[in-house]
Parts: structure tokens; sequence; C-alpha cells
């Protein structure tokens, strides 16, 4: 595969984690904000839409996420059980949908920077 190509990869999944990110934001955080059992549990919100990330990041990875809020720095999290008992399998998905496509972006943009960078 060429560079061209992984970049067209690359800006094909940010494109599509664009707009789950829309979709997501509008169908599962936006309930999440309105009830007031969920709405402070949502994760440090370093910019606008920040929180949408952070639920995404909780209903992929909860795992992962109960580690991180056992620390210090547990209140920059989600609560993933929390939100696994105020979500549904729709919204799980799309979060699982939206956080893959970001990471899959992300990262065909780091190897493009690194396979551009090492051929000059």
């Amino acid at each position: 595969m060429t560079s061209q190509g992984v970049f067209e990869l690359a800006f094909i999944s940010v494109f599509m984690a664009a707009i789950l990110y829309v979709v997501l934001g509008q169908i599962t955080v936006r309930k999440l904000r309105k009830n007031p059992e969920t709405k402070n549990e949502l994760g440090a919100e370093f910019a606008s839409g920040w929180d949408i990330v952070n639920v995404a990041q909780a209903l992929t990875f909860p795992f992962l996420i109960r580690k991180f809020n056992k620390t210090r720095l547990g209140f920059l999290y989600a609560d993933p059980d929390l939100l696994i008992k105020h979500t549904n399998k729709l919204d799980r998905v799309l979060a699982i949908s939206f956080y893959g496509m970001l990471i899959v972006a992300g990262g065909l943009f780091i190897i493009l920077a690194l396979v551009e960078g090492m051929s000059k």
C-alpha cells in the first residue's frame, strides 16, 4: 500500500469518526447529560464536547477505565459502570464504532508521518 492509499484510508476514517461523533453526541450523550444521576459522571471536559469522547472511551474500554478511576486522576474519566447501566445496545455500538474509528485514524496518521519522515 502506498502512502497515498494510507492517507486516503486515514481520511475516510476521520470522516466516519466525525459523523459518528455527532450521532453519538445527539443520541447518547444528550440523554446522559439530561439524566441527573449521570450528568456529573461524564469525566472532565477540557473542551466543549470532550465528554462525548470520555463516554465513548468508557463504553469501549470499561475494564481499563475502571483501573484508571482508582488513581488520583480518576476524575478525568467517565464512570463506565454507571454509563453501562444507563445506555442501551445501540448506544454502546455507536460508542465503540466512534472510538474505534478515532483510534484507527490516529494510528494511520502516525504511521503515515513515520513512513513519510523516514523516506526523506
